[in-house]
């Protein structure tokens, strides 16, 4: 394997510099796709564009030169990654929704000098509040339009001088360098920038090799879909991952056309977070439940012969049913997601166990992994062999990372993946890194003596008016599981008794409000419906049969709408801040316990 150190060194690979499509995206109805070579001839045109605009390489992360970036994914964010690495700068990406004060705060402590965005709206947004950041002095957008500055206005063809200076700045570059600066939105407080070096993330991509590797692609069906966001380290790693494996990568058009690009790509792999696996479940089921006679009956008799699948073993009998779901009305499923994914991996939250078992006995290999940001981010993943695959864990630990439990169940990291630290904050850097161990903030177990298991994060822990923890989390994955419920936040902090704040899935209450007979006329009337409340009592019911009493939910408040990241409720990966939307449902929360 040729030397791989540094990010950009991927694109030195003989087997990435000959690959007849790198990338691809979407334009005009047809995809785009980019050669390898392609792809370094616009990287080294753009760093030449950073060297001519004054970018040099220093030594030190405050002394080196920060290019932000605000985009959806598509190759040009790639690109322009590249681009900032050889010219010797930092990347410092945003999400698109970012709101605005925070990317001001972020452009300020990191003094970013240019940025680029996705669109000419993102263009107008900053150069309204581009007088509060003094470092920046340019903007440039992907999209073509007037009175905007374009990146092709700084791309630069390089010459043979130009591409020796380029070959020049590439060399002086070390592993321990940072190659970017992600700022993670956590659920209070300020953003923090998480420092993360070349060698950082290297170790990463290469740790995982293995575990791509088993999964066992053929060359000519190595290609990959993703719509994730770029700037999560999650699927920034998982895009060298998917380079350094010879993966083909084509982005798609947005969330929205996830499925139909699903179709047209074909991919063998892609990964996701579990709202959007639960996503594609719901409209599954919804199709299922607008079947008729026959069909349908053997499409809910499929999903229940799929949900009574265990990964250790199956007797003939069950095999038997299962090869004839799957011939009848699995085999739909995978041609859904193009025909040919061998296996999904799903990170960022908790994948429902029941909904990683029922793909899985269709056929679609789910592996649930988990990190952090400040652990470039991988520690452990569910492998594609079933011996070393347990639905409702994270996996083993991956190669030349040490995992263990703190004394209060915390899990402790500590590896080459581990950030550098926050950027100027070395206080909070001490807290999340003692003796070489980075503190996660989860609390996990060990199961079998090799799977880790999340229980909740430590700080979303809460004492009841008995002190006995509760851990809100594996309540509200067990609540999900409902194919009426779209979301869930249990309650009770200082309490006698947990409650919980339940937003129905609302198309298929209204489905099911027809359905029996009742008039539905708008959600709020729906959700004070006696026989709807009835209904989900019932729900909460069976859930609290597999649960200790502390942890049983006594009462619930219906929402009449869903939490909102515009809201400030969600984070970008769509986790819930249970401070604000105990803030903005305080009344429904007061109204759970009485007060």
């Amino acid at each position: 394997m040729e030397q791989f150190s540094r990010l950009f060194d991927c694109l030195s690979m003989e087997s990435v510099k000959n690959k007849q499509v790198l990338l691809a995206s979407k334009k005009d109805g047809v995809y785009l796709e980019l050669s390898a070579q392609e792809v370094i001839s616009q990287a080294n045109a753009l760093t030449n564009g950073l060297i001519n605009l004054g970018i040099k390489h220093k030594v030190g992360v405050e002394n080196q030169d920060k290019i932000g970036l605000i985009s959806n994914s598509r190759p040009e964010w790639l690109i322009t990654d590249f681009a900032t690495q050889q010219s010797g700068a930092v990347l410092v990406p945003l999400y698109p929704n970012t709101n605005i004060d925070d990317i001001i705060y972020v452009f300020n402590e990191a003094e970013v000098k240019y940025c680029f965005v996705n669109s000419k709206s993102l263009y107008q947004k900053l150069t309204d509040v581009k007088d509060k950041m003094p470092f920046l002095k340019a903007i440039f957008t992907f999209e073509e339009g007037e009175d905007t500055n374009t990146w092709k206005q700084i791309l630069s063809e390089p010459n043979q001088v130009d591409l020796l200076e380029i070959e020049k700045r590439k060399s002086v570059i070390k592993e321990d360098d940072i190659a970017t600066i992600i700022y993670t939105s956590g659920t209070t407080g300020k953003p923090k920038g998480v420092m993360l070096s070349h060698r950082n993330i290297v170790s990463n991509v290469k740790n995982v090799r293995n575990v791509i590797e088993e999964i066992g692609v053929e060359e000519g069906y190595k290609k990959s879909l993703s719509f994730l966001p770029l700037n999560h380290i999650f699927e920034k790693t998982v895009t060298y991952i998917y380079i350094y494996n010879n993966y083909s990568i084509y982005y798609a058009e947005g969330m929205e056309t996830i499925a139909d690009n699903l179709k047209e790509v074909r991919p063998a792999l892609f990964v996701t977070v579990p709202r959007l696996l639960e996503k594609v479940y719901e409209k599954i089921m919804k199709k299922g439940a607008e079947l008729k006679g026959i069909k349908k009956f053997l499409f809910f008799w499929a999903v229940k012969i799929g949900s009574q699948y265990k990964i250790e073993g199956n007797s003939s009998f069950y095999n038997l049913k299962l090869n004839i779901a799957n011939k009848l009305i699995f085999s739909k499923w995978r041609a859904a997601l193009g025909g040919n994914v061998k296996a999904i991996v799903v990170g960022g939250a908790a994948c429902p166990p029941k909904l990683a078992t029922l793909f899985t006995a269709a056929g679609i290999t789910i592996m649930e992994g988990y990190g952090l940001t400040e652990t470039s981010p991988v520690i452990t993943v569910n492998r594609f062999g079933k011996e070393n695959r347990k639905i409702g864990t994270i996996g083993t630990v991956i190669n030349n990372v040490q995992v263990k439990l703190g004394d209060d169940g915390e899990i402790l990291c500590k590896g080459e993946n581990n950030m550098v630290g926050y950027y100027k904050n070395k206080e909070e850097t001490d807290k999340m890194i003692v003796d070489g161990w980075l503190h996660t903030g989860d609390i996990g177990a060990l199961v079998d003596e090799k799977f880790y298991k999340i229980i909740d994060r430590k700080k979303e822990l809460f004492k009841n008016s008995g002190g006995k923890y509760i851990a809100p989390q594996p309540i509200e994955n067990k609540l999900k599981e409902s194919f009426f419920i779209e979301q869930a936040m249990v309650v009770g902090a200082n309490e006698k008794f947990i409650g919980a704040l339940i937003v129905p899935s609302f198309e298929n209450l209204k489905n099911w409000m027809q359905e029996t007979g009742i008039p539905f006329s708008d959600i709020e009337t729906a959700i004070n419906n006696e026989q709807v409340l009835k209904y989900y009592k019932n729900l909460i019911d069976e859930v609290n049969k597999d649960l200790i009493d502390i942890e049983k939910i006594k009462k619930f408040k219906l929402l009449s709408r869903e939490f909102a990241l515009e809201l400030g409720e969600l984070t970008p990966k769509l986790s819930i801040k249970r401070k604000v939307i105990s803030e903005n449902f305080a009344s429904e929360i007061e109204g759970i316990f009485n007060k």
